[in-house]
């Protein structure tokens, strides 16, 4: 096969993607705790090889050196959040100018640099003082959100070039409310759906205070989304996937981007009695305050068929009481991850996007392949990912025949930059395109790096053809 070059859009955002809680460290602006110290406190063996949030990749007090590294591996723009708990000890109360401080000069380094500031506002790090009043479920904890994020555009609105109101808000239901990874590390998916509620209702109320300031940039969600594919066209095949792509998509999706919830999903929550509790004035404010930018997190497909067996109706109501998981046989497969590998999915996600939800500006906030052990492949002091080169060209090659489509894609950040830590697997596996040495602290240019520089300067790729040896 002819090698072809795929050129992008001009300005086309190339960048990266983590969290405060997973890079910056403790730092010494009088942190407060969050729900991942509650959760140390409690379930310390939960967590990879006993690694917990205090240092993590220490950004803090490294980040004008890897701010180098991030030019130096070929970004114009960078994703980060600003911490709840660093700003706001208490989650209110006095803002802490110490950290003020440290987000304006991070900030203002970024900019130096040529590196557009795409802030995020909430990224699973719940302050200990408002998840010790319920988090989500409590409507106190949504003002004090709300008044956070006002205080982020006041302090920070000349420095930021896209807001964003929260990344993966399905994240914390899953994990509190379900399948118990996340704290509270409950099992109650009515308590779950309010939680979902007060977030979008929050990220509304945030996008309403964010239009009082007038600010250049725009402000807009994260959402992580799976392409939700039947087993068969089989129509019960067929409607299972319908129900799964309901609940794990289109239940933040449509609210945030159309200002309205689908009635199919609030006629199932009302046939099993888990309506949250709400006002008229919340679904105004949703709808009033809709997305203007829509960022998609795509690690991998949802394949789902029809049930095999009865629910047992004593059982905790959960989703999948309307479908069951499908593993495709010959899958592409990353199984330090345990996800399937499915490039084309990328392309039906901006499709969707484009012919569903008004073909909103959209970007690929994240996308990444996590691998255990990478020492493994270190030949002269580096490691020689390969794989991760041919999985972000894959990716981009059916990103590309998007935006040739019409799709409105305006950028492409990977997770993530450094090997940073992850909610309860540490540094278990590595996502970087620089590695991390964690007794050191060394930081050393991956072969993804590289690479990446080289894609972002040429604004593009030459492209042979699918890679396949993962």
């Amino acid at each position: 096969m002819q090698p072809r070059f795929l050129a992008f859009p001009q300005g086309f955002w190339w960048g990266s993607a983590w969290s405060a809680e997973q890079a910056e460290g403790r730092g010494n602006t009088g942190k407060g705790r969050t729900q991942w110290d509650m959760s140390w406190d409690r379930d310390p063996h939960r967590f990879y090889h006993g690694v917990n949030t205090d240092i993590t990749t220490d950004f803090f007090h490294r980040y004008r050196d890897d701010i180098q590294l991030m030019k130096q591996t070929g970004h114009n723009s960078f994703r980060l959040s600003i911490s709840w708990a660093r700003l706001f000890p208490q989650g209110d109360g006095e803002i802490s100018p110490a950290a003020v401080a440290f987000y304006r000069d991070m900030l203002q380094e970024m900019n130096a640099n040529g590196i557009k500031p795409f802030a995020n506002l909430y990224h699973f790090d719940m302050p200990e003082a408002m998840m010790l009043k319920g988090g989500w479920e409590n409507r106190e904890v949504v003002a004090a959100y709300v008044n956070f994020c006002d205080a982020c555009f006041r302090e920070f609105g000349d420095l930021v070039f896209h807001w964003f109101t929260f990344n993966e808000p399905l994240g914390p239901v899953l994990g509190g409310y379900m399948e118990d990874f996340h704290y509270p590390n409950v099992i109650d998916f009515k308590r779950g759906v309010q939680v979902g509620f007060h977030t979008l209702l929050a990220s509304a109320l945030a996008i309403k205070a964010f239009k009082t300031h007038q600010l250049p940039g725009k402000i807009g969600i994260i959402l992580n989304l799976s392409p939700t594919y039947p087993r068969s066209e089989h129509p019960a095949d067929v409607q299972a996937a319908k129900y799964a792509d309901l609940f794990y998509n289109r239940s933040f999706l449509d609210p945030a981007v159309k200002g309205t919830f689908p009635p199919e999903l609030v006629d199932t929550l009302r046939r099993h009695d888990l309506m949250p509790q709400y006002t008229e004035q919340d679904l105004q404010d949703i709808r009033d305050n809709r997305v203007q930018i829509l960022g998609l997190n795509y690690y991998e497909p949802r394949r789902v068929k029809a049930r095999a067996s009865a629910v047992n109706p004593d059982a905790p109501f959960m989703p999948d009481w309307y479908f069951d998981s499908y593993v495709m046989p010959g899958r592409k497969f990353n199984p330090h991850r345990g996800w399937e590998i499915y490039e084309k999915g990328i392309y039906d996600l901006c499709v969707d996007i484009r012919d569903n939800y008004g073909n909103i500006e959209a970007f690929i906030s994240e996308s990444g392949m996590g691998v255990a052990n990478e020492e493994r492949f270190i030949r002269e002091g580096q490691v020689q990912d390969v794989y991760r080169i041919g999985f972000i060209q894959n990716h981009l090659a059916y990103l590309h025949q998007a935006i040739q489509e019409g799709c409105n894609i305006k950028g492409y950040h990977l997770w993530t930059f450094i090997d940073c830590w992850s909610w309860i697997n540490a540094y278990k596996n590595r996502y970087g395109l620089v590695s991390l040495d964690l007794a050191t602290q060394q930081r050393t240019v991956k072969k993804s790096g590289e690479f990446y520089k080289a894609l972002s300067d040429e604004n593009g790729f030459y492209f042979n053809g699918l890679y396949v040896d993962f």
